[in-house]
């Protein structure tokens, strides 16, 4: 059974972005106990969940004139796109890639969580933007 879950280091005080974020460590956790059949199931809604939440925080970024935007979005194209070529190599019948992606992705999250989802979640706060704006794909979450 994995240990993986929100910290509460990790927990920003901001809803929305705390549900999310705990959705993306429970499908993390879900992905390190899926037997080898399993896996690219899993993996493909880590995917999906992952593209929906990187646009909800683009949303926010956008509507609350974060400044660090770009560089924010940034890490969310690079790691969407190692998400998607582990997807491919996992089809392809690499099954330990899987593996090394449930060790290392929960590793970036913990640093992007205490840095740039910090400043995010700081800067919403100090301008008042309502964060309950969501999309559509999260708010039937």
């Amino acid at each position: 059974m994995s240990a993986l879950e929100l910290k509460q280091e990790h927990v920003l005080g901001l809803a929305p972005m705390d549900d999310i974020h705990r959705e993306f460590m429970q499908l993390l956790a879900r992905l390190d106990d899926a037997s080898a059949s399993a896996a690219l199931t899993v993996l493909d809604e880590l995917v999906a969940h992952t593209e929906a939440h990187f646009a909800q925080e683009d949303v926010w970024m956008e509507a609350s004139d974060f400044p660090p935007l770009h560089c924010h979005r940034g890490e969310h194209e690079r790691v969407l796109e190692v998400l998607r070529e582990v997807r491919r190599l996992a089809a392809a019948g690499d099954a330990g890639i899987v593996r090394t992606l449930a060790r290392e992705l929960p590793v970036w999250f913990e640093h992007h969580a205490s840095t740039m989802d910090t400043m995010l979640a700081e800067h919403i706060a100090l301008t008042g933007y309502d964060a309950r704006t969501t999309l559509p794909e999260l708010a039937e979450a």
